[in-house]
């Protein structure tokens, strides 16, 4: 694809631009600031993964995962906001999810090079994080709004956890919603990222979708470990050593 083609591309984003500043939504700057860090950001990406793949230095590619890992960490910790350490939370949380499914990508047989294992991971640890934020937001909202319940059941003698069940919950269908509705239209509405690339690329379209499925289900199981990890350290941050709900 030529830059000419690229350049013609950005119409669409300044069609965007346009309906904005037309509807006074402000976003202009947003669009704008998000396509200069898109073109940057995936032109140092195509360059770094050139010399990765073509070096199979096993060191340049976990120094790729954890900095991966690290920037998603960070992004969706920003949507726990009043949460004590939401950084540390999420970290863990993807970074667990994500050694699971690689060590069951491995066992299944998928080749242990950086053009395998980079890009799986990356989409791994994207759903990832965007799970953990949505899961964190939401938990953090259903907190505020159900405190009185989880008083009232810490006064009846529950524990914790049993005390901010429904708020675990909530918060762990939420961050599992973008998943499971993805799942349920994919190949209907949208052919997915690795299959498109897959069949544009010449592949069979059966072997593109035979990979796609592995990669949903990783990526579902992913989305829901990353989900349970996050709740299940969230609430603590809440509570005291002694059992006790924090002041708000």
């Amino acid at each position: 694809m030529s830059w000419l083609a690229l350049s013609l591309s950005l119409g669409f984003v300044g069609l965007a631009a346009i309906v904005s500043r037309y509807q006074e939504l402000g976003l202009e700057k947003e669009l704008a600031i998000a396509v200069v860090r898109t073109l940057i950001q995936l032109t140092i990406a195509g360059y770094v993964l050139s010399y990765v793949f073509a070096s199979q230095h096993l060191i340049f590619m976990v120094l790729m995962l954890v900095l991966m890992m690290g920037v998603a960490a960070q992004n969706a910790a920003k949507r726990g906001k009043g949460i004590p350490g939401a950084l540390r939370i999420v970290l863990i949380g993807i970074v667990v999810s994500e050694a699971l499914s690689l060590m069951l990508l491995l066992f299944l047989g998928i080749p242990g090079t950086p053009q395998y294992i980079i890009p799986l991971s990356g989409m791994i640890i994207g759903n990832s994080m965007v799970a953990s934020g949505v899961t964190l937001n939401r938990f953090s909202s259903e907190f505020t709004l159900r405190r009185g319940e989880v008083e009232l059941a810490l006064s009846l003698g529950a524990a914790p956890k049993k005390a901010s069940l429904s708020v675990i919950k909530a918060a762990v269908k939420a961050g599992m919603i973008p998943t499971i509705d993805s799942m349920k239209t994919v190949g209907l509405v949208q052919l997915p990222g690795m299959m498109t690339g897959q069949i544009l690329a010449g592949a069979d379209p059966i072997q593109a979708v035979r990979y796609q499925i592995l990669v949903m289900f990783m990526i579902s199981g992913a989305t829901a470990i990353t989900s349970l990890i996050v709740v299940l350290q969230g609430y603590l941050a809440y509570f005291t050593p002694e059992a006790q709900l924090k002041s708000s």
